[in-house]
């Protein structure tokens, strides 16, 4: 493989593996009620809603604000403390920081994969922010399911169709 078709690969991975958790949390979170979409079971657990709100702030802040250096706008701490607002509302602001963030992540070159960053604090390479938003954005998206899955008591069906017993 020829070096300058790795961060090609990263770059496309980065956007399938971020759409995938777009498309879990949309169909997760039209199967909630509002009060299930903003429950929490005790004070230590995040609702559905404010992970949401946790993801765009994130995903925002990694890739929007320092790989696509613009305006740093989070407030960290808004996105537990969000009482219940309109579910659209919600999914648009999720939307709307991935298709700035995606826009930033296909526009990544080797050079700014391997350029050092400064991002919440850290000292972090653009391709350590990448793994990092990809990873934190699937680890949260687990936790929507589960809370889906625990609220209603459902198969999600993410893989309806698919022999996951198939070998190679």
């Amino acid at each position: 493989m020829p070096q300058h078709a790795l961060p090609i690969l990263v770059t496309t991975e980065a956007v399938r593996r971020l759409r995938e958790g777009q498309e879990r949390i949309h169909a997760c979170v039209k199967r909630l009620s509002d009060e299930q979409l903003w429950h929490r079971p005790n004070p230590q657990v995040v609702s559905v809603g404010n992970l949401v709100l946790h993801l765009a702030g994130n995903v925002g802040q990694w890739i929007n604000a320092t790989l696509g250096n613009a305006p740093d706008q989070r407030e960290r701490q808004a996105e537990f403390d969000t009482p219940a607002m309109d579910r659209r509302a919600l999914l648009d602001r999720l939307d709307s920081t991935l298709v700035r963030a995606l826009e930033v992540v296909r526009g990544l070159t080797a050079a700014d994969l391997e350029r050092s960053w400064r991002v919440q604090g850290f000292q972090e390479s653009g391709l350590a922010i990448v793994l990092h938003v990809v990873e934190h954005f699937s680890y949260h998206v687990g936790q929507i399911t589960l809370h889906t899955k625990l609220l209603l008591a459902i198969d999600t069906g993410y893989y309806a169709g698919q022999d996951l017993e198939r070998k190679g």
